[in-house]
């Protein structure tokens, strides 16, 4: 099942710098770069995020098995989360596209969460 379209060019798929992947639009911390893992899609995959109101979930339409991810502070779409699809059983996989962006370790952030 797709739910994203790709384009090419995303340019987190095979990025794995300690940091920390914040909201492209507000700069709020969602993922540390110690949570990202490699996956076979073209989007990097995460299995969880830095705070627990890093991000908002709510159902998708017709899919039980994922949900819609949204940053918790702004609202912007970030991608989905596929329920029991990571890497370990139990384990969500968290994938997203262009609306990260990746702040390397010792450059600093907000809540000092940095890999």
């Amino acid at each position: 099942m797709s739910f994203c379209s790709f384009f090419g060019g995303e340019v987190f798929q095979n990025h794995f710098e300690p940091g920390v992947y914040v909201c492209a639009k507000c700069g709020h911390e969602l993922f540390s770069s110690r949570s990202k893992y490699a996956h076979s899609s073209p989007w990097p995959a995460f299995t969880e995020t830095i705070h627990a109101d890093s991000v908002a979930k709510r159902p998708e339409r017709n899919s039980p098995e994922a949900l819609k991810v949204s940053c918790g502070k702004c609202g912007n779409g970030l991608g989905h989360e596929f329920l029991n699809d990571g890497p370990k059983p139990g384990k969500s996989r968290f994938i997203f596209s262009s609306s990260l962006k990746f702040i390397p370790k010792g450059k600093g952030t907000s809540g000092s969460q940095e890999a």
